[in-house]
């Protein structure tokens, strides 16, 4: 059974993810601050195919010992899906220095040095592996009020093109996930008149669900991606279309 760390599995977008690949047959890590009371029940039905690690990944300088504490509890880790995140929804210009800081940190920073340190056992290992990183269709398209969050995920961009070129002679694909608005704890503040009026521009009228974007994930983890790496998956429902 492959292990597959899914970070920011505990609620919302992340948790879609960890549930979908526990059902078709991974052995998924969940990694959070905090044990949600979703994530319990999810574990309860999952025949022990998902489980829970704490771990606090915006403390930048714990993230080696994290992944040797997870492959030493687990094993090897076969794949790693970077979703955890975070928002600073308002003006730059409002924006305090740290709470800048703290985002860059947690988006960008963080993903970047846990993969530095899965992907490192990844080649030691010889047997390939899957990174999927989170971005956003705030990285091509933007957002009022959104200016650091859409930094932070463009960076992911990058960082999945460069690396996937790094990799791919070890088979070891990178891909991202661009998602649009979805229901998840970050679009939950929006108004309903905003949801509609985002939906009304997208090509298929709606928006997209938590379950579009872990069936995306899922995909690239399967065997059927074997030679899909350094791409963008977008799904939004059609937004930019």
């Amino acid at each position: 059974m492959r292990n597959v760390l899914v970070t920011g599995g505990s609620r919302g977008l992340g948790l879609g993810i960890a549930r979908r690949l526990a059902a078709e047959g991974f052995q998924v890590i969940a990694v959070a601050r905090s044990e949600s009371e979703a994530l319990t029940e999810t574990m309860a039905v999952s025949g022990g195919r998902l489980q829970f690690h704490a771990a606090d990944l915006a403390d930048t300088d714990a993230l080696g010992d994290l992944a040797r504490a997870l492959k030493a509890k687990f094993g090897p880790i076969y794949g790693l899906i970077n979703n955890a995140g975070g928002s600073a929804e308002g003006l730059l210009a409002n924006l305090t220095h740290a709470r800048i800081e703290a985002l860059i940190r947690l988006n960008t920073l963080s993903p970047i040095i846990l993969t530095k340190y899965i992907s490192r056992s990844m080649m030691a290992q010889g047997q390939g592996g899957r990174i999927v990183n989170m971005s956003s269709i705030m990285a091509s398209t933007g957002f009022n009020g959104l200016s650091v969050y859409g930094a932070s995920k463009a960076s992911m961009v990058g960082f999945t093109k460069s690396l996937a070129r790094e990799l791919g002679g070890l088979g070891i694909t990178v891909n991202a996930v661009a998602p649009g608005f979805i229901d998840t704890d970050l679009t939950s503040a929006m108004s309903e008149e905003d949801r509609a009026r985002i939906a009304n521009r997208s090509a298929l009228r709606r928006l997209a669900e938590v379950d579009d974007v872990a069936a995306a994930v899922s995909y690239l983890m399967s065997e059927g991606a074997k030679n899909v790496t350094g791409t963008i998956l977008t799904v939004d429902a059609g937004g930019t279309a």
